[in-house]
């Protein structure tokens, strides 16, 4: 790799991998895994790097980290090993953080394809189209998984306390 290439990788890296790591936890709902999962994904596009189109590497990205996501859930270990931590940033502001953690925790319930799906729509403001090139499926996947994923959402949401919070405001 050449020092141009290498400082631009470096600046990409800076930029985006604060929003890679939030739509790592917001899929997995885990934040060592998402740090994983990152790092794993960052170090496969320093592999590739050289190769990529800079107008796609968002996407691209997103792309191996939704693979790197799904291999690690056929590991083992993931079955046993799973914790829903709160995020780092909002470790003082107990009742946020509650609400946070357990929103994460309802959004966890969803099988992976429709807590990524989800998440790319939603979270990262999405189309359709784009997700279903990020995740390799169809667009009626996308539509069926966001569908699916929502109704979940809602049935979830429905018997939480956070129903009754947002009643009271």
């Amino acid at each position: 790799m050449t020092p141009e290439s290498e400082l631009e990788f470096c600046e990409y890296v800076q930029d985006a991998r604060t929003a890679l790591l939030r739509t790592a936890y917001l899929t997995c709902g885990d934040w060592h895994r998402a740090e994983d999962a990152v790092q794993t994904s960052l170090i496969k596009l320093y592999g590739a790097w050289n190769r990529t189109r800079r107008g796609t590497v968002d996407a691209y990205t997103r792309r191996i980290l939704a693979n790197v996501l799904v291999d690690q859930t056929r590991r083992g270990w993931f079955r046993r090993e799973r914790t829903y931590a709160d995020p780092p940033d909002h470790a003082d502001e107990t009742d946020a953080a509650e609400g946070q953690a357990e929103a994460a925790a309802i959004l966890a319930r969803l099988p992976l394809k429709q807590r990524a799906t989800l998440v790319l729509r939603f979270w990262e403001d999405r189309s359709v189209e784009e997700t279903a090139r990020i995740l390799r499926c169809s667009t009626g996947t996308v539509k069926s998984n966001t569908s699916r994923g929502l109704r979940t959402l809602r049935e979830h949401y429905a018997t939480s306390s956070l129903a009754s919070e947002g009643s009271k405001r």
